[in-house]
């Protein structure tokens, strides 16, 4: 679309999976009759005799020869149709019609304005009583969120943020957090075919004004404020973002089940180390809210007995190259190993940067790594384009210090860790800001 829009003929090749969510995009950007021509899914880790025979096929879509759609699509000259363009209504409306609260609850379902299980219906008296819990006026704009790049941006207020906190069954102290959340400019329902999530983390006094839970059962389904302020953000996002459809505007193959409610709260009392929020330039009497992209992958360790470095490097290989971890351990575990010498989460990070290690070969035999890493190599960023210069048996790094993060939170019944896949963008946001 960028170079049809700089007046160079193109064509862009997609998977046909993509077909909807491509046609949807140029839509979207005003340019409804972009040239699109489709390839069988999937192209990555082809030998080129296969990619060549891709070429040699009909386009899945149309049925028609591949190189003739593409050449057609180079070549043919640009319609009134192409021309004209497209624009599109993007307020909705404030209000529902009234009607039975069955048939309302039926109709938020057929919309997908909800994530499928029961909500409570946001009545005008309702989001009144949850906008009571910020000084802030309903026609407030709180920020701008898409599912996924090459869609338009939409803006939203306070007043829709609270509806959508009500659906969740939050209450409205809770609210100053899902704004600041809100306000990340992170969705928790993005779009990738790796089926990110995000993981959101409160730190700060706020945790215990609201009752949020770090201590026995913090990663669960055992509070009343953990839960529905993930669940809020979750619902915020696709409701006030242009939607999360499967197809259209979603194309995670597995989909993700942290993208129900994945809200942690930090054990910054328990804990023998600074909480996240301080690392990051914060005070430690500050409420802030921090968000994670990823949830590829999660893995379990327990304790730190005597091989403890050994299970770690096995988990930290077991990463994927892409996407740095997010160690999320009981305080227990993190005093056992302040007892083993890492006094510091800047002393666990750097061990663990040290220590996770790939030959070069698995390094880039990694897709992400080729689709991802790669194009940086080339472009000589640092580490990557050492890395992409390595004999195959060379032991590299497979992540910088600076991605790797580590979050204490639990009940210290057992000493356990999380390992999760997450990265962290420099987003925290003052919850103070939206009281």
């Amino acid at each position: 679309m960028a170079l049809e829009t700089a007046g160079v003929p193109a064509v862009a090749v997609h998977a046909p999976i993509f077909e909807g969510v491509a046609r949807s995009v140029a839509q979207m950007n005003g340019m409804p009759t972009t040239r699109q021509a489709f390839v069988p899914q999937t192209i990555m880790g082809r030998t080129p005799v296969e990619l060549r025979a891709f070429l040699e096929r009909n386009d899945p879509v149309s049925k028609r020869p591949l190189m003739q759609e593409i050449m057609e699509g180079l070549t043919g000259p640009l319609t009134e149709e192409d021309l004209k363009g497209v624009s599109f209504e993007r307020t909705t409306p404030r209000l529902l019609e009234p009607d039975t609260e069955e048939r309302l609850h039926e109709l938020f379902i057929k919309n997908s304005w909800t994530d499928f299980l029961p909500i409570v219906l946001p009545t005008e008296e309702r989001v009144a009583r949850m906008l009571s819990g910020t000084s802030h006026p309903p026609d407030e704009v709180v920020g701008r969120l898409r599912p996924t790049s090459g869609r338009e941006y939409w803006e939203f207020t306070v007043e829709k943020v609270a509806v959508n906190a009500v659906m969740a069954g939050a209450r409205p102290e809770y609210l100053p957090v899902i704004l600041a959340l809100a306000a990340s400019g992170m969705s928790a329902r993005s779009s990738s075919t790796t089926s990110f999530a995000t993981i959101s983390l409160v730190n700060g006094p706020i945790r215990k004004e609201i009752g949020m839970n770090c201590g026995i059962g913090a990663l669960g389904p055992y509070n009343h404020a953990n839960a529905t302020i993930g669940r809020a953000y979750g619902l915020l996002s696709q409701n006030l973002q242009g939607g999360s459809v499967p197809g259209d505007t979603y194309m995670g193959s597995l989909g993700n089940w942290y993208a129900y409610s994945a809200t942690i709260a930090e054990n910054e009392e328990r804990s023998p180390w600074e909480p996240f929020h301080v690392q990051h330039g914060f005070k430690s009497e500050d409420s802030t809210v921090s968000t994670f992209l990823g949830g590829w992958y999660t893995q379990a360790l327990f304790g730190t007995r005597d091989t403890w470095e050994q299970k770690l490097r096995h988990c930290l290989t077991a990463c994927e190259p892409y996407l740095a971890p997010l160690l999320v351990l009981d305080p227990l575990a993190a005093r056992g190993l302040v007892e083993r010498g890492l006094e510091t989460k800047k002393k666990l990070i750097n061990w663990c940067a040290e220590n996770a290690r790939l030959t070069a070969r698995e390094y880039w035999d990694n897709p992400w790594t080729q689709t991802l890493i790669r194009p940086l190599a080339l472009a000589g960023v640092e580490p990557y384009a050492t890395h992409l210069e390595a004999a195959p048996d060379e032991m590299l790094r497979m992540f910088r210090n600076q991605d790797i993060n580590v979050v204490v939170t639990g009940g210290e019944t057992t000493s356990a860790w999380r390992m999760i896949g997450a990265s962290y963008r420099g987003n925290t946001v003052s919850i103070e800001r939206w009281r």
